[in-house]
């Protein structure tokens, strides 16, 4: 039997996830309504550059909105998880805990 046919352990692990840094921001995306870049980028201890990077392939692939208020030095980079993408964290979380239970 193919692994297909009988289910693999790795089953509803999502690619996009696999990344440490984008599976932490959808972690903490997932327990609040919205992140602002500074906390994100503190509580996760990465680099602006990394962040944006991160948070951009996420939004690429539909699982965040970036939203951006003012300008310059003063403005606000806010983050927050679409349905499709909270969905698709919880899938990931679920295939992990799966494979590791």
């Amino acid at each position: 039997m193919t692994p297909a046919a009988t289910g693999s352990a790795l089953d509803g692990l999502d690619p996009i996830l696999n990344a440490p840094k984008r599976l932490a921001i959808m972690a903490v995306l997932e327990g609040s309504q919205f992140a602002e870049f500074g906390f994100l980028r503190d509580h996760l201890a990465v680099s602006d550059s990394d962040l944006s990077k991160q948070a951009a392939t996420l939004e690429a692939a539909g699982y965040l909105t970036i939203r951006k208020s003012g300008r310059g030095r003063g403005g606000v980079t806010s983050y927050q998880a679409t349905a499709g993408g909270t969905a698709a964290y919880r899938r990931h979380r679920d295939a992990l805990r799966a494979m590791l239970g």
